[in-house]
């Protein structure tokens, strides 16, 4: 039975925060830590061995508690709440996503968070038309009680969120909760901390890189029902997220728009694909009519066990890690079909495929996939 949620203490807080600030920790793998170790505290203890194990020469760079504690000290002095995935108020949609961030900065309101929610994004470079549509758009949706969600980008984003000041915006930032970018939407998100709630995953004072924007696209979709995409490119940011929403389970619609115009090319092939068309809110509203957010995963269950399952003996480790490495390549590959293909039981090469990438040499991918580096 799936335990409550609860929060957390300050020095459980501090030891899940250096968890996932650890090199070479992702979501995915912190969330494998807890399962196998029970706790962040005895997963912390555990990483140095399962590194040396996967091959690594050089020591593991692990978050000291005085880089937590100062992180955590940055977060009091600009009044934000660091949450962690198994606490109440975390937004239980994006619990339920796969490589949920265990940690998220959250400024201003952040009880908007437990509205029903919904994306809009598209291009930076928007026509005037597709700005106005999405402003008013957003207005509607926010009118009828939803929380709108979106990037704070240039374009589609930026008028999303001045759309839904009033009833309430939820920006997720690529960066630091601290960090505007762009700059010139700075007067805009003060707005949004007045009235709204921002989100980051990264940690407070963190420069956004290009990296930085496909994570944050899977949490701008990861917190709502759908993704409304209003104008984009073929090969536009937007489109990645609707890709995500679909991975997630979450409604993807789109506006048409003109054959002429490149930045519709991409909302049109969504619509060539099955997405939704959206004219109008009441086109949204009835695409998620009847959706309530994404349950809390299988995950959930395994956040507070006393003790992670019997680890596999070192014997059939040291076996096992041959075989993985064999079949393993620079291509990606599924869990499932590394475990088929080693003809190993899913708990060893689940352990193995942990050393290796705590070690570097393996890198998760979206889908569950893993490659070597």
């Amino acid at each position: 039975m799936t335990q409550p949620r609860r929060p957390l203490t300050e020095a459980e807080r501090l030891d899940w925060l250096r968890l996932i600030r650890t090199e070479n920790v992702g979501p995915i793998t912190f969330h494998r830590l807890l399962e196998q170790y029970g706790s962040a505290g005895k997963a912390l203890d555990a990483l140095p061995d399962l590194a040396r194990r996967g091959g690594r020469a050089k020591p593991l760079r692990v978050a000291s508690k005085a880089e937590a504690d100062r992180e955590m000290e940055a977060n009091r002095r600009l009044g934000t709440r660091l949450l962690c995935a198994c606490e109440p108020d975390y937004p239980e949609p994006l619990a339920a996503v796969d490589d949920a961030p265990p940690v998220i900065s959250v400024a201003g309101h952040a009880h908007l968070l437990k509205r029903r929610a919904i994306a809009i994004v598209g291009a930076r470079n928007a026509s005037l038309n597709a700005k106005k549509f999405a402003e008013s758009l957003a207005r509607d949706l926010g009118a009828a009680g939803l929380l709108v969600v979106s990037g704070l980008a240039r374009g589609i984003d930026t008028a999303a969120h001045a759309g839904s000041l009033a009833s309430g915006t939820a920006a997720v930032l690529a960066g630091g909760i601290d960090i505007v970018y762009p700059p010139e939407n700075e007067p805009l998100y003060r707005d949004i901390l007045a009235q709204g709630v921002a989100v980051a995953e990264c940690a407070v004072g963190t420069q956004p890189q290009a990296r930085h924007f496909p994570r944050r696209n899977r949490l701008i979709s990861g917190l709502s029902l759908g993704v409304l995409v209003v104008e984009a490119a073929l090969r536009s940011g937007s489109l990645i997220t609707a890709r995500m929403a679909l991975e997630q389970g979450r409604e993807v619609m789109a506006v048409p728009g003109s054959p002429l115009d490149p930045r519709c090319h991409g909302t049109n092939d969504l619509l060539r694909q099955g997405a939704t068309l959206v004219e109008r809110a009441d086109d949204v509203l009835r695409s998620i009519e009847g959706l309530r957010p994404p349950a809390v995963s299988e995950r959930e269950r395994d956040l507070f066990r006393p003790a992670g399952p019997v680890e596999p003996d070192e014997s059939e480790l040291s076996r096992a890690r041959a075989i993985v490495l064999e079949n393993l390549g620079p291509s990606p590959v599924t869990i499932d079909e590394l475990v088929r293909g080693c003809q190993l039981s899913a708990p060893v090469v689940l352990t193995v495929v942990l050393e290796l990438e705590l070690a570097g040499r393996v890198q998760r991918l979206p889908g569950h996939q893993v490659s070597l580096t």
